[in-house]
């Protein structure tokens, strides 16, 4: 369709497109400059990062902070890269076994027939409502009871619990024709084959909204840590960034936490940079509007 010779949508820049990035271009520079800052912070010299009125870029870049961030010590002697290591053998597990978790059970859910079928997807729904604040104590119980409390699993093993990622996959998994399966079960595929070549490739953007969903989670809780876990050498890194608040008054705690907290954001960013577009294919299919 065209107006005066001229494509709505057209593939290529038009001139007709110039008061779009008007618009769009400085928005998204605005946008960014909470990004530049946390990143901007981390290279800063000290003299920089109290430096009034704050400036967004620093003017003279070091490595300074990182050098003291990985350097330091707390008190127990448990250096900081234990911590760094700590939270990404976490991250990657429930990131993992999430995946696995959400998509089998949506598969189940989804083109299974059994008894308690919709009770059990209600259940799920309904624990969309509560947020993790409400359910400690009875996690505490859990984990106690299960003679988890001092153990490395105890940063997983609560955070494979992910309603709104069964929610989400559950409802993509609607949208494959029940003809598709089906057809594979004539041809003698087993439910094992049908999960690996069927729902795992046909499901890609829900299991990366889940991989992002599941990694923030495991990467930013501090839960575990402070309530779970005495053994300081199986705390993670965000822990850790917990522990420097009452030191970021201090000149050296200022640098080494401004290095701290992007190491803490980087990974977010760049999950969310390559799968941004996947996540928004899976609320489009997921009828959440």
């Amino acid at each position: 369709m065209s107006f005066k010779g001229t494509k709505i949508n057209p593939e290529r820049f038009h001139r007709s497109q110039i008061k779009f990035y008007a618009i769009l271009i400085p928005l998204a520079i605005f946008m960014a400059i909470p990004l530049i800052f946390i990143f901007s912070n981390a290279f800063k010299p000290y003299n920089e990062l109290f430096a009034f009125p704050p400036r967004i870029f620093v003017r003279n870049p070091t490595l300074q902070n990182f050098k003291a961030l990985f350097s330091a010590m707390t008190q127990s002697g448990i250096p900081v890269s234990r911590y760094l290591f700590n939270s990404f053998i976490i991250s990657l597990a429930v990131v993992i076994l999430s995946i696995f978790i959400s998509t089998a059970a949506g598969y189940i859910l989804s083109k299974k027939n059994f008894k308690l079928k919709k009770l059990l997807f209600e259940i799920n729904t309904l624990a969309l409502m509560f947020v993790p604040t409400a359910v400690s104590i009875p996690r505490y119980i859990i984990i106690a009871k299960l003679g988890l409390v001092d153990n490395f699993l105890a940063h997983i093993l609560p955070a494979l619990a992910m309603p709104v990622g069964l929610f989400l996959v559950k409802q993509f998994i609607d949208q494959i024709p029940d003809s598709l399966i089906e057809a594979a079960k004539i041809d003698g595929a087993s439910d094992w084959f049908i999960y690996l070549k069927i729902i795992l490739p046909l499901t890609r953007p829900a299991v990366a909204t889940i991989a992002i969903l599941a990694f923030q989670n495991a990467w930013n809780s501090t839960e575990a840590s402070l309530i779970y876990i005495n053994n300081e050498s199986l705390k993670n890194f965000s822990y850790y960034m917990s522990t420097l608040s009452g030191a970021s008054g201090t000149v050296a705690g200022a640098g080494i936490a401004a290095a701290a907290a992007s190491i803490m954001f980087l990974p977010n960013l760049i999950i969310f940079i390559f799968t941004q577009s996947k996540v928004m294919n899976t609320m489009a299919h997921s009828g959440i509007k």
